[in-house]
């Protein structure tokens, strides 16, 4: 089957369908690849920043339909148990992974949106187009390629990105709870070789999303064991975990997270969400930038289907200009925090330099976070 289309975005996640939204709006002509059905569960922190909530609502896809928990305070704590808690300057809310692709992806086909679940296998560049094959031998020819498939692939090794190379010392596991916490708060609780988030979604079910050093994961016989001898040092993880019922069969992992920076644009592909920049989970706002970074692209990709932007070397230039512009330094805060709370002693210290200085935490969320998106109608 061979088909045509002016921009074929792979990958059906949170920023392949926000992309492909804003770009059906604009009457371009969108093919969305995707290898699975919905709904389905992903390991994600699963909380929003607010600042992208004016965006979702123009795209005709506001958050609100699904019910979400309303979020806007912080607490940080670290292995004793001490914690701190703030407001969180924008605010945000938390909806599932599960609901919110779904609903997205509903939106796309509803209005006439082409998904395809296969597999892209490879891709080639020619001079006005790229040509891309897929696993049930597809042939798909397309003006412009986005990709959106996450935080690795096959592609990355076919593509020889640099940090595909490097192997990983980190571990995520997420899983759906039911129990008691407070539905407006974010918690960040540190354990050793890691940190777990801990927020109320849709349905008053709780998401629990946690970054593990593999190492030290690995000398557990289990999650349930790591989750015993680790994670319960810390008084607020043992007390929520004791009281709350997994609603999962299991919880769900992934391995070899890559935090390390990656290229926006890669053998002319234009990269978004973690395809392009994992922030560490610990900053909570890895949603926003996926969907900030989608609409960057879609915009540009506007413009030049407009006419208006001449060169596919322009748009990757201006796309790489404004993906630094708006996250470098975001990624790079969420590393360096990182970075202080793997160590017990440094954590400490941190802490209590927050508790001295209150207004330094709200500094810091801001610098994870970015401003509300304003909108070009």
């Amino acid at each position: 089957m061979q088909i045509k289309t002016d921009v074929l975005i792979i990958g059906g996640g949170l920023a392949g369908l926000t992309a492909a939204l804003h770009l059906q709006k604009a009457g371009i002509d969108v093919l969305l690849i995707e290898k699975n059905t919905y709904p389905n569960h992903k390991v994600c922190g699963e909380y929003i920043s607010n600042e992208v909530l004016p965006y979702l609502k123009w795209l005709d896809a506001d958050p609100e339909m699904l019910v979400p928990s309303k979020i806007d305070k912080l607490v940080l704590s670290i292995v004793s148990g001490k914690s701190i808690t703030t407001e969180l300057p924008l605010g945000g809310f938390g909806v599932s992974r599960y609901t919110l692709d779904n609903f997205l992806y509903q939106k796309f086909k509803h209005k006439g949106g082409r998904i395809l679940h296969d597999t892209v296998t490879s891709v080639e560049q020619h001079d006005d187009q790229s040509v891309i094959f897929t696993q049930q031998e597809t042939v798909i020819t397309a003006i412009r390629v986005i990709a959106a498939y996450g935080k690795r692939s096959t592609l990355d090794i076919k593509l020889k990105r640099p940090f595909i190379q490097k192997k990983s010392p980190f571990l995520a596991v997420k899983a759906h709870y039911r129990g008691q916490i407070q539905a407006d708060l974010v918690a960040l609780h540190n354990f050793r070789g890691g940190y777990c988030g801990i927020s109320q979604v849709e349905d008053q079910k709780i998401n629990v999303c946690y970054l593990a050093d593999y190492a030290s994961f690995s000398k557990h016989k289990n999650i349930l064991s790591y989750q015993q001898q680790v994670l319960y040092e810390n008084p607020n993880l043992r007390a929520f975990f004791e009281s709350s019922q997994l609603l999962f069969d299991s919880p769900i992992t992934i391995s070899q997270l890559a935090f390390g920076s990656k290229e926006a644009v890669s053998d002319h592909m234009l990269m978004i969400g973690d395809s392009a920049g994992l922030i560490h989970p610990l900053c909570g706002n890895g949603m926003a930038i996926a969907i900030h970074s989608a609409k960057i692209c879609a915009e540009l990709l506007i413009l030049f289907f407009s006419g208006k932007i001449k060169k596919k070397e322009t748009v990757e230039k201006l796309y790489t200009l404004a993906w630094n512009r708006e996250f470098k330094s975001r990624l790079k805060t969420g590393s360096i925090l990182s970075a202080l709370l793997s160590r017990e002693q440094l954590a400490d210290l941190l802490l209590k330099g927050l508790l001295f200085i209150p207004p330094a935490l709200p500094f810091i969320i801001k610098r994870t976070h970015g401003k509300t998106l304003t909108l070009n109608s």
